[in-house]
């Protein structure tokens, strides 16, 4: 077949965003709910193990409860959800019932893929369901949510999802054809990092939480874990069949070559980072060229609030080079900080490493 971009994957991540499932008058769009997971349903009836990730149930519970847009007060958008998420997860369970298959709800929180025993768990809940046949339907779980509906989105969540179970595609349906670039859509993208920092103060949309800026950080993330992405348009024609059978549509952002291990994965993504170590040009050239642990020899500044265990990124001349957990909290860096392993021996300070090599992951610059 002409135009394909990629082999078809044995594991998919799908997500469809808010704005995609609103009706005009604000209700939930059961038609293209219903339309989108006929066709999960049928790759999966083809082999293909898919995850569903759906936006929708703020946006689902707004015209129930009487609301005209999203609200922007904490008690309403967890009271719009509670609503919301039982109409969004009936539509599907529904439908797939009449398919013969289950859909099983997954409802995940930051915590769900920071803390490691954690993410284990949620992972061996979606593999469970997988090889059983089912398909799990995952969302925030927005009804008791509280910083994840002020700045988390289900963008991030997906792609996290798909490094999680090493899914080879992640689908990014939205109410645009792609991303763009002088106003056509460009089919084609690698340069992620500087078109995240081109868009990364563009607006999201009224009823959802993620724009284009966040669908782009999603395809890095997946690049950096060895999947494919796509975003597109969600109402284009048969398009969850044609992104997943790697046809030309919308924006594909191919994966990086190679893909660190999952414990890597889970340090560069999946915690938030709680503070920045700036380096020199020495220590950068080791943590880049030799994989090297990073020492207090090449430390220039730390800044935040981070402690033993905390997730740092590692700044060098402005920009991140890489995220790891530290070896000593904020204050230990600072005092230590530009100083030899050996002096420090000598006047009793901690000689471990600030960030040891197996707790620290160099991001690429253009995934």
């Amino acid at each position: 077949m002409s135009g394909v971009r990629f082999s078809p994957p044995t594991r998919a991540v799908v997500k469809v965003g808010s704005s995609s499932l609103r009706t005009a008058e604000g209700r939930l769009d059961a038609d293209l709910a219903t339309h989108l997971i006929d066709a999960v349903a049928d790759l999966r009836e083809r082999g293909v193990q898919v995850v569903f990730v759906s936006s929708g149930a703020v946006a689902a519970g707004l015209a129930p409860l009487g609301l005209r847009q999203r609200p922007i007060d904490l008690p309403r958008l967890q009271a719009a959800a509670s609503v919301g998420q039982g109409l969004l997860v009936h539509t599907y369970q529904r439908r797939l019932a009449a398919r013969g298959l289950a859909g099983g709800q997954v409802l995940l929180t930051p915590d769900d893929v920071v803390e490691r025993a954690r993410y284990l768990n949620a992972r061996g809940t979606l593999e469970t369901l997988l090889g059983l046949g089912a398909i799990p339907l995952v969302n925030e779980n927005d009804t008791i949510a509280t910083e994840e509906l002020r700045f988390g989105d289900n963008d991030r969540l997906a792609a996290l999802v798909a490094s999680m179970l090493g899914a080879q595609l992640l689908v990014l349906l939205t109410d645009v054809d792609g991303f763009y670039e002088g106003g056509e859509v460009v089919p084609r993208l690698t340069e992620l990092s500087s078109a995240i920092a081109r868009h990364s103060r563009r607006p999201g949309s009224d009823v959802g939480s993620g724009g284009i800026a966040s669908k782009l950080e999603a395809a890095r993330i997946a690049a950096f874990s060895g999947a494919h992405s796509v975003i597109a348009h969600a109402r284009a024609e048969n398009v969850v069949h044609r992104t997943v059978l790697g046809e030309e549509i919308g924006t594909w952002c191919p994966p990086s070559r190679h893909r660190p291990e999952s414990r890597k994965l889970w340090i560069a993504f999946a915690r938030t980072p709680r503070g920045r170590i700036v380096v020199d040009k020495g220590a950068a050239r080791a943590l880049i060229e030799r994989g090297s642990s990073l020492l207090a020899v090449g430390v220039e500044e730390a800044e935040g609030a981070f402690t033993v265990g905390d997730a740092v990124d590692v700044v060098h001349d402005g920009r991140v080079l890489g995220r790891g957990l530290s070896g000593l909290d904020r204050e230990t860096v600072e005092r230590v900080r530009g100083r030899p392993t050996e002096d420090l021996a000598e006047a009793g300070e901690p000689t471990r490493a600030v960030i040891h090599r197996d707790s620290l992951v160099v991001l690429p610059h253009v995934p």
